[in-house]
């Protein structure tokens, strides 16, 4: 397991679980994939909170990812593994045969020295990425566009994967990770494999100020607060508050919110599983 169990030398490492990186092969970012990454604090162009428990944290650059993969038929040399602050899965450094270095979103299993690539006819190995027309039926894929060309969209975060089921016609059928399963043209991209780092989701803080690191900022409960300022606040005691639900009235389980008129809805086939089935 790549993660690790603190000793409890002090409060804040009483309770963490932290990460290993064993995957990640430097500590040093590609200065070139590189681009200045601006905080907004949650505020909008006029300076007006429009997004709550925002603010603070280290400052971050932003790593440039190819998530297009259009670089058809060169092969790339997998320099190093690295982590991104950006994002939950680590990426790959990868160096073209014609010098171009990119950055991808590191699959599971992907090694230095490893040789991946884009396009048609390629083997069924991890990295490489193809059409959804080329993909065997059952194969586990991820970085899965939407609308060719476009880019990846789908299945990027630490772990994730969507399993291609079937073909319809001009539409590959793919099972995604929230269980949803739908329908994207086969002249989209998917790339092998599941991504890495798939034990994100285990870690442990440990204390608030690991989340204020990362740019999070203390969230009030709305049953603590008063009538005024949440539908769910008020009440004599230890009110439960009535019906979950946001701070702008919209009901926290079970209440639609997709637009029934997204075009994109006639493309799904099974809504994602319900959290909540009481």
């Amino acid at each position: 397991m790549p993660l690790k169990k603190f000793k409890p030398v002090t409060p804040g490492t009483r309770f963490r679980v932290g990460n290993k990186f064993s995957e990640v092969t430097t500590d040093t970012p590609e200065k070139s994939l590189l681009a200045p990454m601006t905080q907004s604090g949650g505020r909008n162009h006029d300076g007006k909170m429009t997004q709550r428990h925002r603010g603070g944290g280290h400052k971050r650059r932003y790593r440039i990812v190819d998530f297009k993969r259009e670089k058809e038929g060169i092969p790339a040399t997998v320099k190093s593994i690295e982590y991104d602050p950006n994002r939950t899965a680590f990426i790959a450094l990868l160096f073209y045969a014609d010098g171009e270095k990119r950055y991808i979103i590191a699959p599971r299993g992907l090694n230095v020295g490893d040789t991946v690539q884009s396009g048609r006819g390629l083997p069924i190995s991890v990295g490489n990425a193809l059409y959804l027309d080329e993909i065997p039926l059952g194969t586990v894929v991820h970085a899965i566009e939407m609308t060719p060309g476009r880019g990846a969209a789908l299945a990027r975060a630490a772990g994730t994967n969507g399993t291609l089921t079937s073909r319809e016609g001009r539409f590959a059928v793919i099972k995604l990770p929230s269980g949803e399963v739908r329908r994207i043209l086969v002249t989209c991209k998917a790339t092998i494999g599941t991504t890495s780092n798939p034990d994100h989701s285990l870690q442990v803080l440990g204390k608030a100020g690991r989340t204020r690191w990362l740019g999070r900022r203390p969230h009030t409960r709305g049953v603590a607060m008063n009538p005024v300022d949440h539908p769910m606040g008020g009440g004599e005691g230890r009110a439960s508050g009535g019906h979950p639900q946001s701070r702008t009235g919209i009901m926290a389980k079970g209440q639609k919110t997709r637009n029934v008129k997204k075009t994109s809805s006639k493309l799904i086939i099974t809504r994602r599983k319900k959290r909540n089935k009481k």
